[in-house]
């Protein structure tokens, strides 16, 4: 990448260096775009992505996913198991990635390994500017938007891709307001050793707190997410590293043998906010600016990641055919665009989660019964995983495998 000089203008600015902002970047950069990445040192930490497959062939079409492959593990399949303990129960569900014709439905691999990744394609670009720094102000008129950073750099662009996180600034300045709701949860994840392996199998139980998911990493490896209550997760917060072990492994009824933790603890509060247009004023949002969920079902980030890639798509478009990138009309596709994908996801999301905290008896029954029938009515299976991996609806040319 080039480096910065003291004012510079671009077709594009993105402000955020997370893994949809440098998916953004490298899939406009790819394509000949100007592209500007503004973005502070990330601090690596120890959470982990499960790239569905649509993303992991976004990834690869882009030329970064030769790089993630040795640190991510396949998913091969996926389990169900209803451990609430309610009077009534769902029966447990496996899914094949076989059975849709896939290889795996994804892999999961470590953020910092993901990060490591992009950061090295996108530094194979001339096209692409990176710019260290921290976004101070944005102004917007209507035809550019300018970015002024803390050491008094600027940044003029076309279009802003806003992939700044939950707090977003330039949600803010394009006047974007959010709708959201908190969930008296909490999502512990952290990153654990077995001495049986796991077989490329994800393990989600289902418990009356939310779900607790094992997600294969290479070897004896695997992640955790304990979606529990407040009081659930201080009590685990303070157990040392064997006795937290030892309660793991009794969650887990031992289907991974005996357990070690590794170091990088998280504890997240769990909230879903999503913006009420993703596109205005010449700033689209991409990623957690535009859409915040639940860490449940791999939804978040390959949510990003197709925004990222839609966004690509449309400005590359533009940009072959004479047009503004930041054009009110290329805005309004996008927010339609995306909305349909976003909402379902959320919705979802939103409702199994729900469905798990429900004491009441008749939603109980709902949900087993549509495990029951997801399990035994093929053609109904199917279409739920295929939907799951991605949907037929939205899927982007890069999710698709096609060059922009």
């Amino acid at each position: 990448m080039a480096t910065k000089p003291a004012r510079l203008t671009v077709q594009v600015a993105i402000v955020g260096g997370g893994p949809a902002g440098l998916t953004a970047a490298i899939a406009l950069a790819e394509a000949g775009v100007a592209t500007a990445l503004i973005a502070r040192p990330i601090v690596p930490d120890h959470r982990t992505t499960a790239l569905l497959a649509g993303s992991v062939t976004a990834l690869d079409t882009l030329g970064a996913w030769a790089r993630c492959r040795p640190n991510a593990a396949p998913l091969k399949t996926m389990r169900i198991v209803d451990n609430t303990g309610r009077l009534i129960r769902a029966p447990e569900v496996s899914f094949a990635a076989g059975e849709i014709g896939l290889e795996a439905f994804g892999h999961n691999i470590e953020n910092r390994h993901l990060l490591a990744a992009l950061e090295a394609r996108a530094g194979e670009f001339a096209q692409l500017t990176r710019v260290d720094g921290e976004a101070r102000e944005i102004e917007t008129t209507s035809d550019a938007v300018v970015v002024h950073l803390a050491s008094g750099t600027s940044i003029e662009a076309r279009l802003l891709i806003g992939a700044d996180g939950r707090r977003s600034m330039c949600r803010a300045a394009a006047g974007i307001e959010t709708d959201s709701s908190r969930y008296d949860q909490v999502a512990l994840t952290f990153n654990l050793r077995h001495t049986r392996p796991h077989q490329n199998i994800s393990t989600e139980f289902h418990t009356g707190g939310g779900p607790f998911t094992l997600v294969p990493l290479p070897h004896e490896r695997s992640s955790l997410v304990c979606v529990t209550n407040p009081d659930d997760a201080g009590q685990l917060g303070t157990l040392d590293d064997a006795s937290l072990a030892e309660e793991i492994e009794r969650r887990s009824h031992s289907i991974l043998g005996k357990i070690s933790i590794e170091p990088g603890r998280g504890v997240y509060p769990l909230a879903v906010e999503t913006a009420r247009q993703f596109a205005r004023n010449r700033i689209a949002l991409i990623g957690e600016a535009g859409h915040a969920m639940p860490p449940i079902g791999a939804q978040g980030l390959n949510l990003g990641l197709r925004d990222a890639a839609t966004i690509g798509e449309m400005v590359v478009g533009a940009q072959r055919n004479g047009g503004d990138p930041g054009a009110p009309g290329l805005m309004a596709r996008y927010d339609d665009a995306r909305r349909a994908d976003v909402k379902s996801r959320t919705f979802v999301v939103d409702f199994i989660n729900r469905t798990l905290l429900s004491d009441f008896l008749p939603v109980q029954g709902a949900r087993g019964l549509g495990l029951y029938l997801i399990d035994r009515i093929g053609p109904l299976r199917r279409t739920v995983m295929r939907e799951g991996v991605g949907p037929a609806a939205s899927q982007p040319r890069l999710m698709r495998g096609e060059v922009l």
